[in-house]
């Protein structure tokens, strides 16, 4: 049996901090989440970013026991889990999750390990229960997404604002799911949070730029072979 783990690509020593990045998947698949899978490695140039705006933190990649989300939200539980078992010198962990895994880190969102989410195109269906986040979160999605709906993450901000929770929220004019068309805002969202650069509290939506699909893969592949895997992380099954 699958246990859930973090593959760690960034381990100083005596590290407080992590930054945890959680990939996207399916609604229901009980297939392994291999390492080359496309969700997987799109999260890799997040982590290189990760790694140089918070130079005195561990930065990993969530691995799942199962590629989907499954009637149970393993995502989720698999996140729960991990924070629960994390070694005690980590005291704080910044969630940052896409499409599935940006359903995971809110359901997360309220362990008291964790300092802060990120939810990039996350996938927040209608009656999606509303989390007691005690951090801040700040949700980003893509006008063009036709995998997540943007304005179920509107919807779901709402509710938190709503319930007295600090959002932030981007809207990127022309984006899709995938987040290849404009890397360097996302690249630079995900730099502002990991440096805990406060947001503004309120919505925004960042202009539509020519496409950048060729750096993005590009980021892609040079993220993926510049960034070994120093250690995992795996929960006792």
């Amino acid at each position: 049996m699958r246990s859930p783990g973090v593959d760690l690509v960034r381990h100083p020593a005596g590290a407080t901090d992590l930054v945890l990045l959680a990939h996207g998947g399916q609604e229901h698949s009980h297939a392994d989440p291999h390492l080359w899978r496309p969700a997987l490695l799109r999260m890799w140039p997040f982590a290189s970013v990760a790694s140089s705006a918070a130079p005195d933190a561990g930065v990993g990649l969530l691995r799942y026991r199962f590629r989907g989300w499954n009637d149970g939200g393993d995502a989720a539980v698999d996140l729960r889990t991990v924070l629960d078992e994390l070694p005690p010198v980590i005291s704080k962990v910044f969630l940052i999750g896409h499409s599935m895994g940006g359903r995971a880190v809110v359901a997360a969102g309220d362990h008291p390990r964790v300092g802060g989410v990120l939810a990039l195109a996350p996938w927040l269906p209608a009656g999606e229960p509303l989390v007691a986040l005690r951090a801040p979160v700040t949700f980003v999605h893509g006008t063009d997404d036709t995998i997540t709906d943007p304005a179920g993450t509107t919807a779901y901000a709402r509710r938190l604002r709503a319930a007295g929770v600090a959002v932030t929220t981007y809207s990127l004019a022309g984006e899709g799911h995938a987040m290849l068309r404009r890397p360097k805002d996302w690249d630079r969202l995900v730099a502002d949070f990991v440096r805990q650069t406060p947001g503004g509290g309120g919505s925004e939506q960042l202009p539509e730029v020519g496409a950048q699909v060729a750096s993005a893969i590009g980021g892609i592949a040079l993220a993926r072979l510049r960034l070994p895997v120093k250690e995992r992380f795996r929960v006792a099954g």
